[in-house]
């Protein structure tokens, strides 16, 4: 246990200072402090000494210097117990400083509010982290505080042990402090390596707020955990049961592809990370529909993104399957009666979420890959025909989409089209062609009505059994990113067949 003389107060946001002032009042607690603070406490008519009156050295260069001194660093680190420690204390006159209440210049919300480099270097706290790490370093002897979401924790500890705080208490506080100090030093690093753009710096820090405890992760003996570098979770679930990990893994592919669409337009369902069905038919019910219809089957139980908003007669069709999860830029209020009549049908608002710095993770031990996610916006500029038959408008339309949905799917990759819509989708196979006949095994289980059909592949064909497959089903016209050394004979088998094919200048698997 250690009691708390003198606290030194430092905040840059100050909500909630007042019943922590009452309580610091109540147990005799001298109150140091300084600049907005010093002000705001004496505003709320509580006894405060000025940090310049305490160190007798006046603050300089506009307040950049004021906590930097060797009576407040040695006040807060010295060691209580120990004789030369305390012989210099006596010595130079300093005396200890016990609760250190700290939170650091918003350069964070700075970031996302201005463009000006010169006011966001202003907004780098020097002095808060180095009081905050010293006390944290000598959480032995000194409690710190650096949020007004401790403050009750600190009054109750206060009130609990009249004036005193317990070594476990103390101890929490630095291991959250030396967090806090952590995050604000990586978004400054962050930030100052994307000023300069560094994607790949020789120490790439990351910095998330824990947004949810997972029940497990995608299996019960895993623990799982949901983060944001915003501090809120800006997934806005308004109905049905809590997200789990698979949910949130889900919702992350299902969201990718729906951005990915043109705008207001479009459905997608996603199950197990794949996509089972889309469509970007103007008709919104048609959509929901044509994309159900590529693979019902693997829909149950699966996630569906609408790239529009809810109304009641979509929703009555939504109800007719089992989901579990409904993405949509809004619900109307008829809608969202008849779909929370699913109590545990969970439901998300995506009208209000945005994306910014996508990169992919991947890692395993100490060990972690970073790439920039695959989000380029196709144009026909992308694209070469190199067939000797030339598609039309509306093939070469079903053929870019195509491609976009199979840069979603798990590689290797190939998607069957047909109206803007998929028919046959074959994922995540060792081989090529075996994922040509999945897509072709869905397309002739499931397609009632086919349109002309365009089939898309992530990479190039290595063979021609591939593309002679997708032929044989009744394939038109294909669209493959060009590599291979075999690209002439594929070339010469679209032409022998009347097929139309369309090579694509980039690759897109998907691990």
């Amino acid at each position: 246990m250690k009691r708390v003389k003198t606290a030194l107060i430092s905040l840059s946001d100050k909500s909630y200072l007042k019943p922590l002032l009452k309580e610091l009042k109540k147990n005799n607690i001298k109150m140091i402090s300084s600049g907005g603070t010093f002000k705001e406490i004496r505003k709320l008519k509580f006894k405060c000494l000025e940090v310049s009156d305490f160190t007798g050295f006046n603050e300089i260069l506009e307040g950049r210097v004021k906590t930097l001194h060797p009576k407040i660093h040695s006040g807060i680190l010295n060691k209580r117990n120990k004789k030369s420690h305390l012989k210099d204390m006596k010595k130079n006159n300093f005396e200890n400083i016990d609760l250190v209440i700290v939170n650091f210049y918003p350069f964070e919300k700075t970031v996302k509010q201005t463009n000006s480099h010169s006011k966001i270097l202003d907004n780098i706290d020097i002095g808060g982290p180095t009081m905050v790490r010293a006390a944290a370093k000598n959480y032995n002897d000194v409690t710190v505080i650096t949020s007004f979401d401790q403050y009750s924790e600190l009054i109750s500890e206060l009130k609990k042990n009249k004036g005193y705080t317990t070594l476990k208490f103390r101890e929490k506080m630095s291991r959250i402090a030396f967090g806090e100090s952590a995050y604000y030093e990586a978004v400054i690093s962050n930030y100052l390596n994307n000023y300069s753009n560094i994607n790949f710096p020789k120490r790439k820090i990351l910095y998330t707020n824990l947004i949810q405890e997972l029940r497990y992760g995608e299996n019960p003996h895993q623990i799982g955990a949901f983060y944001s570098q915003n501090k809120k979770n800006l997934i806005n679930q308004i109905h049905g049961k809590t997200l789990s990990y698979n949910n949130y893994s889900d919702i992350f592919s299902a969201l990718a592809i729906t951005r990915s669409l043109p705008k207001n337009t479009g459905t997608v369902i996603v199950k197990h990370g794949n996509p089972c069905g889309v469509s970007t038919l103007k008709n919104n019910i048609d959509s929901y529909k044509f994309a159900l219809a590529s693979d019902p089957t693997s829909a149950f139980g699966g996630v569906v993104s609408c790239n529009y908003k809810i109304t009641p007669k979509i929703a009555l069709i939504l109800n007719e399957v089992f989901l579990e999860v409904i993405i949509a830029n809004g619900f109307d209020k008829n809608a969202l009666k008849i779909l929370k009549l699913k109590k545990n049908l969970r439901l998300i608002d995506s009208s209000k979420l945005t994306f910014n710095h996508l990169w992919k993770f991947n890692s395993i031990g100490d060990y972690t890959l970073i790439q920039s996610e695959d989000k380029e916006n196709f144009s026909k500029k992308n694209f070469k025909v190199v067939s000797k038959r030339k598609p039309t408008k509306s093939q070469l339309d079903n053929l870019m989409f195509a491609f976009n949905v199979c840069r979603y799917v798990k590689s290797n990759a190939i998607v069957l089209v047909s109206n803007k819509s998929t028919i046959g989708i074959g994922s995540g196979q060792p081989s090529r062609l075996d994922s040509c006949k999945i897509a072709i095994n869905k397309m002739n289980k499931f397609s009632k009505l086919k349109h002309e059909i365009v089939a898309a592949s992530d990479a190039f064909f290595p063979f021609v059994d591939g593309i002679e497959k997708l032929v044989q089903s009744g394939t038109t016209a294909i669209i493959q990113p060009a590599g291979s050394i075999r690209d002439k004979e594929i070339i010469k088998f679209a032409n022998d067949t009347n097929t139309i094919l369309v090579f694509s200048k980039t690759r897109h698997f998907r691990h």
